[in-house]
Protein backbone atom coordinates (compact mmCIF):
# COMPACT_ATOMS: atom_id res chain seq x y z
CA UNK A 1 0.00 0.00 0.00
CA UNK A 2 1.47 3.26 -0.73
CA UNK A 3 1.71 5.98 1.77
CA UNK A 4 -0.91 8.70 2.52
CA UNK A 5 0.78 12.25 1.55
CA UNK A 6 -0.82 15.85 2.33
CA UNK A 7 -0.83 17.99 -0.98
CA UNK A 8 0.53 21.68 -1.23
CA UNK A 9 -1.86 24.27 0.66
CA UNK A 10 -4.24 25.89 -1.60
CA UNK A 11 -5.79 29.22 -0.96
CA UNK A 12 -9.08 28.47 0.08
CA UNK A 13 -12.07 29.90 -2.37
CA UNK A 14 -14.46 29.66 -0.02
CA UNK A 15 -13.57 32.02 3.01
CA UNK A 16 -16.06 31.27 5.32
CA UNK A 17 -14.92 27.52 5.28
CA UNK A 18 -14.24 27.24 9.12
CA UNK A 19 -17.39 28.61 10.25
CA UNK A 20 -18.14 25.80 12.44
CA UNK A 21 -15.26 24.81 14.09
CA UNK A 22 -12.86 27.80 14.17
CA UNK A 23 -13.80 28.03 17.92
CA UNK A 24 -13.69 24.30 18.18
CA UNK A 25 -10.87 23.35 20.28
CA UNK A 26 -11.62 19.34 19.57
CA UNK A 27 -11.72 20.07 15.93
CA UNK A 28 -8.34 22.03 15.86
CA UNK A 29 -6.54 18.82 18.46
CA UNK A 30 -7.60 16.47 15.90
CA UNK A 31 -8.59 17.36 12.17
CA UNK A 32 -7.62 20.13 9.71
CA UNK A 33 -9.58 21.68 6.29
CA UNK A 34 -7.78 21.01 3.60
CA UNK A 35 -8.48 21.85 -0.33
CA UNK A 36 -7.22 20.32 -3.67
CA UNK A 37 -8.07 21.09 -6.98
CA UNK A 38 -9.68 18.26 -9.10
CA UNK A 39 -9.95 18.85 -12.89
CA UNK A 40 -11.07 22.53 -11.84
CA UNK A 41 -12.69 21.80 -9.15
CA UNK A 42 -11.66 22.63 -5.72
CA UNK A 43 -12.28 20.01 -3.20
CA UNK A 44 -12.86 20.55 0.44
CA UNK A 45 -12.45 17.95 2.64
CA UNK A 46 -11.65 17.60 6.68
CA UNK A 47 -8.66 14.96 7.63
CA UNK A 48 -7.92 13.50 11.25
CA UNK A 49 -5.49 11.31 12.02
CA UNK A 50 -2.58 9.38 10.66
CA UNK A 51 -3.61 5.19 11.38
CA UNK A 52 -2.97 2.63 8.56
CA UNK A 53 -6.44 2.09 7.78
CA UNK A 54 -8.29 5.33 5.87
CA UNK A 55 -12.30 5.51 6.16
CA UNK A 56 -13.98 8.11 4.07
CA UNK A 57 -17.20 10.09 4.81
CA UNK A 58 -19.78 11.22 2.49
CA UNK A 59 -22.58 13.53 2.97
CA UNK A 60 -26.14 13.70 1.56
CA UNK A 61 -28.32 16.26 0.40
CA UNK A 62 -28.95 19.28 2.50
CA UNK A 63 -25.71 18.95 4.37
CA UNK A 64 -22.23 18.86 3.81
CA UNK A 65 -19.00 17.00 5.45
CA UNK A 66 -20.41 18.74 8.85
CA UNK A 67 -23.04 15.79 9.48
CA UNK A 68 -20.48 13.67 10.22
CA UNK A 69 -18.71 15.79 12.95
CA UNK A 70 -20.14 14.30 16.33
CA UNK A 71 -18.48 10.91 15.41
CA UNK A 72 -15.30 11.68 13.66
CA UNK A 73 -13.52 11.62 16.66
CA UNK A 74 -14.34 8.03 18.03
CA UNK A 75 -13.16 6.68 14.24
CA UNK A 76 -9.27 7.96 14.63
CA UNK A 77 -7.52 4.84 16.79
CA UNK A 78 -5.79 3.30 14.01
CA UNK A 79 -7.22 5.48 10.75
CA UNK A 80 -7.00 8.11 9.00
CA UNK A 81 -10.44 10.14 8.91
CA UNK A 82 -11.39 12.15 5.62
CA UNK A 83 -14.51 13.67 5.13
CA UNK A 84 -15.45 15.38 1.99
CA UNK A 85 -18.08 18.02 0.50
CA UNK A 86 -19.19 16.47 -2.50
CA UNK A 87 -18.65 18.02 -5.84
CA UNK A 88 -20.62 21.10 -6.21
CA UNK A 89 -21.90 21.20 -2.33
CA UNK A 90 -20.48 22.44 0.60
CA UNK A 91 -17.47 24.30 0.20
CA UNK A 92 -16.57 22.49 -2.66
CA UNK A 93 -16.10 24.89 -5.31
CA UNK A 94 -16.32 24.74 -9.26
CA UNK A 95 -18.31 24.07 -12.37
CA UNK A 96 -19.57 20.60 -12.51
CA UNK A 97 -19.60 19.24 -16.55
CA UNK A 98 -22.92 16.87 -15.55
CA UNK A 99 -24.32 16.04 -12.13
CA UNK A 100 -24.88 11.84 -12.71
CA UNK A 101 -23.41 10.31 -9.67
CA UNK A 102 -21.03 8.69 -12.27
CA UNK A 103 -18.99 11.62 -13.01
CA UNK A 104 -19.35 12.77 -9.71
CA UNK A 105 -17.40 9.97 -8.12
CA UNK A 106 -14.36 10.73 -10.69
CA UNK A 107 -13.26 13.64 -8.47
CA UNK A 108 -13.53 11.79 -5.27
CA UNK A 109 -11.89 8.50 -6.81
CA UNK A 110 -8.96 11.05 -8.36
CA UNK A 111 -8.91 13.24 -4.84
CA UNK A 112 -8.14 9.63 -3.05
CA UNK A 113 -6.00 8.96 -5.61
CA UNK A 114 -4.01 12.47 -5.05
CA UNK A 115 -3.78 11.90 -1.49
CA UNK A 116 -2.32 8.43 -2.02
CA UNK A 117 -5.32 6.04 -0.80
CA UNK A 118 -5.31 3.52 -3.91
CA UNK A 119 -6.69 0.65 -2.10
CA UNK A 120 -8.67 -0.49 1.58
CA UNK A 121 -10.37 2.20 1.81
CA UNK A 122 -13.14 2.14 4.33
CA UNK A 123 -16.26 4.09 2.65
CA UNK A 124 -19.60 5.25 4.28
CA UNK A 125 -22.14 7.31 2.68
CA UNK A 126 -25.51 9.17 3.50
CA UNK A 127 -28.28 9.61 1.18
CA UNK A 128 -26.84 11.06 -2.00
CA UNK A 129 -23.81 10.16 -0.96
CA UNK A 130 -24.38 6.59 -1.44
CA UNK A 131 -25.06 6.93 -4.94
CA UNK A 132 -21.86 8.41 -5.64
CA UNK A 133 -19.88 5.56 -3.07
CA UNK A 134 -21.75 3.13 -5.00
CA UNK A 135 -20.63 4.45 -8.21
CA UNK A 136 -17.21 4.59 -7.04
CA UNK A 137 -17.49 0.88 -5.60
CA UNK A 138 -18.84 -0.07 -8.93
CA UNK A 139 -16.19 1.57 -11.18
CA UNK A 140 -13.35 0.62 -9.06
CA UNK A 141 -13.56 -1.75 -6.61
CA UNK A 142 -9.98 -2.85 -5.84
CA UNK A 143 -9.85 0.84 -4.27
CA UNK A 144 -12.47 0.16 -1.23
CA UNK A 145 -12.54 -2.47 1.81
CA UNK A 146 -16.52 -2.19 2.19
CA UNK A 147 -18.91 -0.05 1.94
CA UNK A 148 -21.59 1.15 4.29
CA UNK A 149 -25.08 3.04 3.05
CA UNK A 150 -27.36 5.14 5.45
CA UNK A 151 -30.91 5.50 4.06
CA UNK A 152 -30.66 5.60 0.78
CA UNK A 153 -32.56 3.60 -2.44
CA UNK A 154 -30.40 2.62 -5.12
CA UNK A 155 -32.12 2.64 -8.31
CA UNK A 156 -31.18 0.54 -11.37
CA UNK A 157 -32.60 -2.43 -10.55
CA UNK A 158 -36.03 -3.49 -8.65
CA UNK A 159 -35.83 0.25 -7.70
CA UNK A 160 -36.97 2.87 -9.89
CA UNK A 161 -37.06 6.83 -9.24
CA UNK A 162 -40.41 6.78 -10.12
CA UNK A 163 -41.41 4.64 -7.39
CA UNK A 164 -39.29 6.35 -5.23
CA UNK A 165 -41.18 10.25 -5.94
CA UNK A 166 -44.41 9.43 -4.19
CA UNK A 167 -41.84 8.84 -0.62
CA UNK A 168 -41.23 12.67 -0.16
CA UNK A 169 -42.45 16.25 -1.93
CA UNK A 170 -38.85 17.49 -2.53
CA UNK A 171 -38.18 14.72 -5.24
CA UNK A 172 -40.54 16.31 -7.59
CA UNK A 173 -40.38 20.09 -6.47
CA UNK A 174 -36.60 19.82 -7.32
CA UNK A 175 -37.13 19.19 -10.47
CA UNK A 176 -39.24 22.12 -11.10
CA UNK A 177 -35.99 24.07 -12.79
CA UNK A 178 -35.89 27.42 -12.27
CA UNK A 179 -38.58 27.38 -10.01
CA UNK A 180 -37.29 25.77 -6.98
CA UNK A 181 -34.18 27.92 -6.76
CA UNK A 182 -36.35 31.12 -7.33
CA UNK A 183 -38.53 30.36 -4.48
CA UNK A 184 -35.43 29.03 -1.86
CA UNK A 185 -33.13 31.48 -2.56
CA UNK A 186 -32.75 34.17 0.21
CA UNK A 187 -34.99 31.46 2.13
CA UNK A 188 -32.29 29.01 2.82
CA UNK A 189 -33.35 28.81 6.53
CA UNK A 190 -36.74 28.67 6.20
CA UNK A 191 -36.65 26.01 3.52
CA UNK A 192 -33.77 23.95 5.33
CA UNK A 193 -35.87 24.12 8.59
CA UNK A 194 -38.99 22.56 7.29
CA UNK A 195 -37.07 19.95 5.31
CA UNK A 196 -35.12 18.58 8.07
CA UNK A 197 -38.52 18.51 9.86
CA UNK A 198 -40.32 16.90 7.21
CA UNK A 199 -37.71 14.27 7.11
CA UNK A 200 -37.65 13.30 9.98
CA UNK A 201 -36.41 15.82 12.61
CA UNK A 202 -34.93 19.21 13.61
CA UNK A 203 -31.15 20.07 13.28
CA UNK A 204 -29.72 20.66 16.21
CA UNK A 205 -28.91 24.74 15.94
CA UNK A 206 -25.23 24.70 14.79
CA UNK A 207 -25.64 22.13 12.22
CA UNK A 208 -28.43 24.25 10.97
CA UNK A 209 -26.63 27.50 11.06
CA UNK A 210 -23.88 25.70 9.29
CA UNK A 211 -25.83 23.99 6.29
CA UNK A 212 -27.73 27.51 5.97
CA UNK A 213 -24.36 28.71 5.17
CA UNK A 214 -23.46 26.57 2.77
CA UNK A 215 -26.34 26.64 0.56
CA UNK A 216 -26.31 30.00 0.50
CA UNK A 217 -23.09 30.03 -1.22
CA UNK A 218 -23.41 30.59 -4.80
CA UNK A 219 -24.28 27.54 -7.17
CA UNK A 220 -24.81 25.29 -4.04
CA UNK A 221 -28.51 25.23 -3.83
CA UNK A 222 -28.23 24.85 -7.61
CA UNK A 223 -26.46 21.81 -7.74
CA UNK A 224 -27.87 20.03 -5.04
CA UNK A 225 -31.48 20.10 -7.14
CA UNK A 226 -29.52 18.98 -9.92
CA UNK A 227 -27.96 16.01 -7.85
CA UNK A 228 -31.95 15.15 -8.42
CA UNK A 229 -32.59 15.82 -11.83
CA UNK A 230 -29.45 13.63 -12.85
CA UNK A 231 -31.48 10.94 -11.36
CA UNK A 232 -33.12 9.30 -13.99
CA UNK A 233 -29.39 9.31 -16.01
CA UNK A 234 -28.11 7.61 -12.42
CA UNK A 235 -30.84 4.98 -12.62
CA UNK A 236 -29.30 3.95 -16.37
CA UNK A 237 -25.84 4.10 -15.03
CA UNK A 238 -26.84 1.94 -12.38
CA UNK A 239 -28.59 -0.83 -14.45
CA UNK A 240 -25.24 -0.99 -16.42
CA UNK A 241 -22.52 -1.17 -13.57
CA UNK A 242 -25.03 -3.79 -11.80
CA UNK A 243 -24.24 -6.29 -14.47
CA UNK A 244 -20.91 -6.63 -12.55
CA UNK A 245 -22.19 -7.46 -8.83
CA UNK A 246 -20.47 -5.79 -6.49
CA UNK A 247 -18.47 -8.47 -4.15
CA UNK A 248 -16.61 -6.43 -1.24
CA UNK A 249 -18.73 -6.33 1.83
CA UNK A 250 -21.43 -3.90 1.91
CA UNK A 251 -23.85 -2.89 4.62
CA UNK A 252 -26.95 -0.43 4.68
CA UNK A 253 -29.07 1.24 7.48
CA UNK A 254 -31.99 2.65 7.12
CA UNK A 255 -35.26 3.75 8.93
CA UNK A 256 -37.03 0.81 9.64
CA UNK A 257 -40.63 1.41 7.34
CA UNK A 258 -38.15 1.97 4.13
CA UNK A 259 -35.59 -0.79 5.15
CA UNK A 260 -37.02 -4.06 3.17
CA UNK A 261 -37.43 -1.50 0.24
CA UNK A 262 -33.89 -0.23 0.05
CA UNK A 263 -31.89 -3.11 1.59
CA UNK A 264 -33.70 -5.50 -1.61
CA UNK A 265 -32.90 -2.59 -4.37
CA UNK A 266 -28.91 -2.57 -2.60
CA UNK A 267 -29.04 -6.63 -3.27
CA UNK A 268 -29.71 -6.23 -7.11
CA UNK A 269 -26.23 -4.55 -6.94
CA UNK A 270 -24.59 -6.27 -3.92
CA UNK A 271 -26.00 -9.78 -3.68
CA UNK A 272 -24.56 -10.42 -0.51
CA UNK A 273 -25.07 -7.18 1.63
CA UNK A 274 -26.36 -6.92 4.85
CA UNK A 275 -28.46 -4.77 6.59
CA UNK A 276 -30.19 -3.23 9.57
CA UNK A 277 -33.03 -1.01 10.52
CA UNK A 278 -33.32 1.43 12.47
CA UNK A 279 -36.46 2.05 14.30
CA UNK A 280 -37.88 5.33 15.69
CA UNK A 281 -36.09 7.75 13.61
CA UNK A 282 -36.57 9.36 10.16
CA UNK A 283 -34.00 10.34 7.47
CA UNK A 284 -31.43 12.12 9.40
CA UNK A 285 -29.66 8.86 11.23
CA UNK A 286 -26.22 10.76 12.17
CA UNK A 287 -28.47 13.56 14.03
CA UNK A 288 -31.07 11.15 15.70
CA UNK A 289 -29.17 8.23 16.25
CA UNK A 290 -25.50 9.08 16.19
CA UNK A 291 -24.48 6.42 18.85
CA UNK A 292 -25.96 3.56 16.94
CA UNK A 293 -24.48 4.83 13.23
CA UNK A 294 -21.28 4.96 14.88
CA UNK A 295 -21.80 1.48 16.47
CA UNK A 296 -22.55 -0.14 13.05
CA UNK A 297 -19.79 1.26 11.29
CA UNK A 298 -17.20 0.10 13.93
CA UNK A 299 -19.33 -3.55 13.99
CA UNK A 300 -18.94 -3.39 9.93
CA UNK A 301 -15.44 -2.46 9.47
CA UNK A 302 -14.23 -4.68 12.73
CA UNK A 303 -12.55 -1.48 14.71
CA UNK A 304 -11.46 -1.85 18.00
CA UNK A 305 -13.65 -0.22 20.22
CA UNK A 306 -12.40 2.97 22.45
CA UNK A 307 -13.53 4.44 25.51
CA UNK A 308 -16.44 6.21 25.59
CA UNK A 309 -16.67 9.84 23.33
CA UNK A 310 -19.42 12.23 23.82
CA UNK A 311 -21.15 12.59 20.72
CA UNK A 312 -22.46 15.89 20.97
CA UNK A 313 -20.80 18.96 18.98
CA UNK A 314 -19.62 21.91 21.31
CA UNK A 315 -22.44 24.16 21.84
CA UNK A 316 -25.34 22.47 20.16
CA UNK A 317 -29.06 22.72 21.56
CA UNK A 318 -31.79 21.58 19.68
CA UNK A 319 -33.78 24.43 17.66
Amino acid sequence: MRTPRRPAPETPLSVDHDAATRDDPEFAENFAHHFTTIDGLQMHYVVGGDGPRTIVLLHGFSESWYEYRAIMPDLLPGHTVIAIDLPGLGDTTGELPSHDKVTIARYVHRLLLHLGHHEGVELVAHDFGSAVAYALAAQWPEQFAGLMLMDFGLVGGSLTFDQLKPLSFHFSFFQQEPLFEQLVAGQERLFLSYFYQNLGAPAPRTNLDEYVRVYGRPGVLHNGSRYYQAWPQDEADNRRLMLEPLEMPVHIITQAQLFDTFHAALKDAAPHATGSPVEGVGHWLLHEAPERVLQEIKTFFGHQDRSSHPLETPGEEPC
